[in-house]
């Protein structure tokens, strides 16, 4: 039986490379010496002893994602965000930015988001309780609402899951509010 032999791979030309930063280029960023430093610096910012209002949270209703076999596609045995990925994060962030756009304390209300401890809330709305698992579309909503309000997903630290079922108006609700994180 003759055995298959892939060609050896040529290089090929540069190519361009998608860069996402979280930082606000505006703020300088103060460098802490290495030899100054005592004790290890957290990356997060203390938690503040405030409940949450109403200001202070994101609400938003947005489309159910792509299932988990539809986000990704595999290219040259690389998985890559298929273009239904794609669609759906740049609508999730055209929504985002249009629910901002609408209200009176974005300002203060970004500024919140992008400096607090958040938590996630999304109420799934699907045509049937059998058809789709809960979890499959967290990832890609979560990275959609926080791509689209330029925020790193990384400082959501409490994440809550709802299923439902409306067959005449699949959607997914979801609100993000700052909280304070429970210690063990």
């Amino acid at each position: 039986m003759p055995t298959f032999q892939r060609p050896p791979r040529i290089p090929s030309s540069p190519r361009a490379v998608r860069v996402t930063s979280y930082r606000n280029p505006d703020k300088k960023i103060a460098m802490p010496r290495l030899a100054q430093r005592m004790a290890p610096i957290s990356r997060m910012p203390p938690p503040t002893p405030h409940r949450p209002t109403e200001n202070h949270a994101v609400a938003l209703t947005l489309p159910v994602p792509p299932s988990v076999n539809h986000q990704y596609a595999t290219v040259n045995g690389r998985r890559l965000m298929s273009s239904a990925g794609r669609a759906y994060k740049a609508q999730v962030g055209q929504l985002v930015w249009l629910k901002l756009a609408q209200s009176t304390h974005r300002a203060s209300l970004l500024a919140q988001l992008q400096s607090e401890w958040l938590a996630l809330s999304i109420r799934f709305y699907f045509t049937s309780a059998l058809r789709r698992d809960v979890d499959g579309g967290l990832k890609i909503a979560q990275d959609a609402l926080c791509e689209g309000l330029g925020i790193n997903d990384n400082r959501i630290v409490e994440t809550h899951l709802y299923k439902h079922i409306d067959k005449d108006n699949p959607r997914i609700e979801v609100q993000l509010t700052p909280t304070i994180p429970k210690t063990t």
